[in-house]
């Protein structure tokens, strides 16, 4: 949650391109529609994913396929990586420094590992 003297990146820019930014709990009307479009943006990028794994796994494209599959790409990474960053923004001090049970070293101390089903 925000505390009022956080102030929260939105998910969207200004008409001049410049981000905005929300002061405010995390619980108001403009909170609630920037956490809507944020799982928005991040299921559209999931879908894209998708698509461009069978896109390249049947390695008959086109020039034009490629380059549009680059641009839809680009423009979700560059949301994705808008929502990480006002998310992480908004972590308290303590919940950057505490370690998730997920990440904790397991018994061979190697740390977290990701199921094979994670690698295709």
């Amino acid at each position: 949650m925000n505390t009022m003297g956080t102030a929260r990146l939105l998910p969207w820019t200004g008409p001049d391109g410049k981000p905005c930014f929300l002061l405010s709990d995390g619980t108001g009307y403009v909170s609630r529609i920037a956490d809507r479009m944020e799982e928005e943006q991040l299921g559209s990028a999931a879908d894209l994913i998708d698509e461009a794994r069978q896109l390249l796994g049947e390695r008959s494209w086109t020039p034009g396929e490629l380059h549009l599959l680059a641009v839809e790409l680009t423009a979700a990474l560059v949301q994705v990586h808008r929502v990480a960053e006002s998310r992480g923004a908004r972590l308290t001090e303590a919940e950057r420094e505490a370690p998730d049970a997920d990440e904790a070293p397991d018994a061979d101390g190697d740390g977290p590992r990701l199921p094979a089903e994670a690698f295709g």
